[in-house]
């Protein structure tokens, strides 16, 4: 989204008259995040028990590294915020689709493991979530939760195809949008 408003602005500051959208409008975007999914939303760790650990604990517990998690996690949780907060506050939020899925579990979970089998299964659950209703953050408590009266991700995504072929079809024939 930055470096699209950069090149308005190059374009714009390499004009005489400015006609267009306007640096950062986010109701002419649209934006399509595809998350990579994420292990099942639980409360991973108690804050009496992880002020306790030791370095090597952070960095290893019983199989797992929770400061990566909470690096990892954490920006990708954040640029959604963000993301979502704009257009939220724009009352533009369905020129924003964030296609993730937090319930994964063992394997799907796993960002590394390339077996055919895990391979198969993230293909099906794929299939699986472009069926599922779209969701968008809760601004309130940073939780996914369903678009009521919302359709499916797959035909949003569909929508978002349109809407980006109509522009395109407008932007070769000269006019604005």
């Amino acid at each position: 989204m930055s470096h699209v408003s950069k090149e308005i602005l190059k374009q714009q500051n390499s004009e005489v008259v400015t006609v267009g959208p306007q640096p950062m409008d986010s109701r002419k975007m649209l934006v399509l995040s595809l998350g990579t999914g994420t292990a099942k939303q639980e409360e991973k760790h108690k804050a009496t028990t992880t002020s306790k650990w030791d370095t090597l604990r952070w960095l290893y517990n019983a199989g797992k590294t929770p400061l990566l998690d909470v690096f990892a996690e954490g920006s990708s949780d954040m640029v959604d915020f963000h993301v979502s907060t704009m257009f939220q506050s724009l009352d533009c939020e369905e020129n924003y689709l964030r296609i993730q899925d937090d319930t994964l579990i063992a394997d799907a979970s796993t960002v590394d493991l390339a077996t055919k089998e895990n391979l198969q299964k993230l293909v099906e659950i794929g299939k699986v979530l472009l069926k599922k209703p779209v969701s968008r953050v809760n601004l309130e408590d940073s939780r996914f939760v369903q678009v009521e009266g919302g359709c499916s991700n797959e035909e949003a995504l569909a929508k978002f195809a349109k809407q980006l072929s109509r522009h395109r079809a407008l932007k070769l024939s000269g006019e604005t949008f």
